[in-house]
């Protein structure tokens, strides 16, 4: 089997030349101070404190719902900002594909939700159990009745494992079976059973969840970091690596499909079309997968369990759900215009982030592009005006090939690639996304949560 010579890859040992490390440097600003043209948004931040009584809650605290509350606590004087979520612990999920393939501590991605909290941000720690967009009102898990005048929804989504028979968030880190998505602790139960496996050889299943997930580069960054720390161990060839695609691509943007179709062969992963991921009988190490010509039983030593993703049920079940189409029929996804990040049938309700049902992968870069269109056009609505920012369905993912290289790719609703930095090709691999995802892209996540950015 052909690989690349790991032996070219940089590492803290070595010395860097002076152009490399004016490269990084470039690439360390340009990720602090990109554009918010160049993130797919059309929008523009108040010169000053707009004045204003309107009561906005936010529901929930993750990415997009501590950057909008922030966002809002700056640009408003004399708003009432409601947060709720029970959550206390704030984390990078970004970083979750590091830890489950032993290259990030878990404390890596652990942080608290108060740091990033302003003052002037009434934060209710309970959950939204009922939303009534009719009265305007939302009703929290310990009974109380929050009344909006504005609402933006941000709650994120739910992994759906028991959409997976025979499968318990439980299991993760026995029988062989592991799943990045959710916490840091599956994430290190799951670099526990891929360091075994590697150690011990047999046959590796890598799976993903049919529909929209949680950044969705996930289970293929795993499939090939795993790949890669085999064949540095000398362990390549007692693994048989098989990645079970529910479809018949392994990527949306046709570039990056076609890369990965040729990838994928070259390293000697084998790939499953239309295979996805229906149960697994864990004693057994066996998992039924349904495809088109009836139900498929494969047997592993290890397997990466992605599950189907949706809406957290209170969301799902609302009136704020798509009620037809494919977001309604995929996960019961908020339904929003996909430029505005406006609730069509409820103008005064915004969304943003994993709930919402846009054709676009939901990652953080997602985040960072839609929070400021659903801000901006909020505040429009409260100074009387016709909301005017756009979203253009930007999204970012920093496709991990092997330790040390990456494909930075950006892209939009139509598909196209809208590169942010001239001097990476979002076409080939490169150290630069490597040091960016490892180095720099959590200082510019955070700051994203602060609203600076």
């Amino acid at each position: 089997m052909k690989r690349k010579d790991p032996c070219h890859l940089h590492t803290d040992n070595a010395p860097m030349d002076p152009s490399r490390r004016r490269l990084l440097k470039a690439a360390g600003l340009g990720i602090g101070s990109m554009s918010l043209a160049g993130s797919g948004i059309l929008a523009s931040r108040p010169a000053q404190a707009l004045e204003t009584s309107a009561r906005i809650v936010i529901v929930g605290a993750g990415a997009a719902g501590l950057a909008a509350a922030n966002r809002l606590s700056s640009a408003l004087d004399g708003a009432r900002i409601t947060l709720i979520d029970r959550r206390e612990r704030h984390l990078y999920q970004p970083g979750l594909t590091l830890v489950a393939t032993g290259l990030w501590k878990p404390g890596q991605v652990i942080d608290r939700n108060q740091r990033y909290v302003q003052r002037g941000v009434d934060w209710v720690h309970a959950s939204v159990s009922e939303f009534n967009p009719e009265a305007n009102r939302v009703v929290t898990d310990t009974g109380d009745t929050i009344d909006y005048d504005y609402l933006i929804v941000t709650t994120g989504l739910h992994v759906d494992f028991d959409a997976v028979e025979g499968m318990s968030p439980d299991l993760i880190g026995r029988e062989g079976i592991g799943c990045v998505y959710d916490t840091p602790e599956h994430a290190t139960r799951t670099w526990d059973m891929i360091d075994r496996f590697i150690d011990q050889g047999g046959v590796g299943l890598f799976t993903r969840g049919p529909g929209g997930i949680k950044c969705a580069g996930a289970p293929l960054k795993v499939t090939m970091l795993t790949e890669d720390l085999a064949t540095r161990r000398g362990q390549r060839e007692p693994t048989a690596m098989i990645y079970n695609s529910p479809g018949p691509g392994l990527f949306s943007q046709p570039d990056i499909d076609q890369f990965l179709k040729e990838e994928f062969p070259r390293r000697d992963i084998d790939i499953n079309w239309h295979h996805r991921l229906v149960g697994i009988e864990p004693e057994q190490h066996r998992a039924t997968f349904a495809t088109p010509e009836g139900e498929v039983r494969l047997d592993y030593d290890f397997i990466h369990v992605v599950p189907p993703m949706r809406a957290p049920d209170a969301l799902g079940n609302s009136p704020l759900a798509w009620q037809d189409g494919e977001f309604a029929a995929d996960g019961n996804w908020m339904e929003v215009d996909r430029h505005s990040m406006q609730h069509p049938r409820f103008p005064n309700v915004f969304g943003a982030g994993d709930c919402v049902g846009t054709p676009i992968g939901k990652t953080a870069a997602s985040v960072k592009a839609q929070v400021p269109v659903a801000v901006d056009n909020l505040l429009s609505l409260i100074a009387g005006s016709e909301p005017t920012a756009r979203y253009n369905g930007y999204t970012s993912c920093p496709l991990i090939t092997t330790r040390g290289q990456a494909i930075l790719v950006e892209f939009d609703y139509n598909l196209d690639m809208v590169p942010s930095f001239p001097f990476i090709s979002p076409y080939r691999e490169h150290w630069v996304p490597w040091i960016m995802k490892d180095k720099f892209l959590k200082a510019a996540y955070n700051a994203m949560l602060r609203g600076r950015v």
